[in-house]
């Protein structure tokens, strides 16, 4: 019984140390493309895509982190997962595609690992009820 409390207690931290580094590094990098900073102007413009798409891009990555870390809002918390994780992935693909080095895609690609691992790691009161948890928490006994 004790293992099973040290197990939780650690896939907690884990949760929250991953959360809590995804969401900052969303946030804050939503931020700078947010206010299209040249850095990120520099890579989007050398990728292709339209400086426009950056400031909605880095507004919906600003959204995304804080809908992780704050509680409830389970199905935006979903929504935020799948946004980061094909944001990411697109990121990824749009660099390799483009004949970038490692080092331009990586922190991409590490960020998707990240958005998984967090997903997965979630705890039950931040996961979307299955038909059958709803069924059994309306049932009257």
């Amino acid at each position: 019984m004790e293992h099973d409390s040290k197990a939780g207690k650690g896939k907690r931290m884990a949760y929250w140390i991953i959360t809590g580094f995804l969401a900052m590094a969303m946030i804050g990098g939503g931020f700078a493309q947010f206010i299209q900073a040249k850095v990120n102007a520099d890579g989007f413009i050398r990728l292709g895509y339209p400086l426009y798409s950056m400031k909605l891009i880095g507004l919906w990555k600003m959204a995304g982190g804080l809908m992780l870390v704050i509680p409830g809002y389970r199905l935006v918390k979903e929504w935020a997962y799948a946004g980061f994780f094909f944001l990411l992935t697109g990121a990824v693909s749009s660099h390799i595609a483009s004949g970038d080095a490692f080092y331009q895609w990586v922190a991409s690609f590490v960020f998707a690992i990240l958005t998984v691992l967090s997903w997965y790691l979630r705890p039950a009161n931040r996961r979307l009820q299955t038909t059958h948890e709803k069924a059994v928490e309306e049932t009257v006994y």
